[in-house]
């Protein structure tokens, strides 16, 4: 990155983000994303990872530094306006994400893709609980797992609904992900398993019409799924910006500290 990169201001439609990026739009000269070095992003955590999935769609890749001005705010930064912008990105740690890649084919045969930076999961659509085979890099690892669904989380979606159904937490940089039953009925005792970034996941549904199965990416949703495939993707990768001593890493270890 150059000692002065140029920047581009994403702006949440929100008005507390709004009226926070009346002062910075003044204070600083700001081109197009796609002229950018760095995207700056006022907002919350959602409208963060709203730009990243369209960054995905886009033709380049840039780093992020996001600014809370939403409610939760993990993924992002705090205001300090008293720091100029410049020498915040120039301080940066940079932290890498691997999306995943979901290949989902439905019942009729139609077949979607999406991407998912916090994770992809798989939900029962009735009353019947969800059965469904998990196939790691090929191979049967569970023929039937009978409940509510499934997931398959990130490092960076480990905090999210991946530990609300009381999975793992992944550090950043570990390369692995989080593979996370919901509400198992059968097998009771498993809690799930952490894989290599490297593994190819696969979910077979079994009785689909009796049992259909949505799979979400993020929050992009396939209804009456029959098969599901997830990836991590290095093509992809995004590069998220923190403050020094304010890392997504030290949010990940309070939350497993908290008490």
């Amino acid at each position: 990155m150059s000692d002065d990169p140029k920047l581009a201001l994403i702006v949440s439609d929100s008005a507390k983000a709004q009226a926070g990026a009346v002062a910075l739009r003044d204070a600083h000269s700001w081109v197009s994303p796609a002229d950018a070095d760095v995207l700056v992003v006022l907002g919350g955590d959602g409208f963060l990872l709203h730009v990243l999935h369209e960054m995905l769609d886009w033709d380049f890749v840039k780093p992020v530094y996001g600014m809370n001005l939403g409610t939760v705010g993990f993924l992002m930064n705090g205001q300090h306006n008293h720091v100029p912008i410049t020498r915040r990105i120039a301080e940066a740690n940079r932290v890498p994400v691997r999306p995943l890649c979901m290949y989902a084919k439905t019942q009729d045969g139609r077949e979607f893709s999406y991407y998912a930076i916090n994770e992809v999961s798989l939900l029962r659509e009735t009353r019947q609980t969800a059965k469904l085979e998990v196939r790691i890099n090929g191979r049967v690892r569970m023929e039937e797992l009978a409940g509510d669904g499934i997931l398959v989380a990130t490092p960076v979606g480990s905090t999210a609904y991946n530990l609300s159904a009381n999975g793992p937490i992944l550090p950043l940089g570990s390369r692995m992900l989080a593979l996370t039953p919901l509400s198992p009925f059968r097998p009771r005792r498993w809690k799930g398993a952490i894989l290599p970034e490297s593994a190819e996941v696969e979910f077979r549904i079994h009785e689909p019409g009796k049992r259909p199965v949505a799979a979400v990416a993020d929050q992009k949703e396939v209804r009456d799924v029959s098969t599901v495939r997830i990836t991590a993707t290095a093509e992809k990768e995004l590069t998220l910006l923190f403050d020094p001593g304010y890392t997504l890493e030290e949010r990940i270890f309070a939350e497993q500290f908290q008490v």
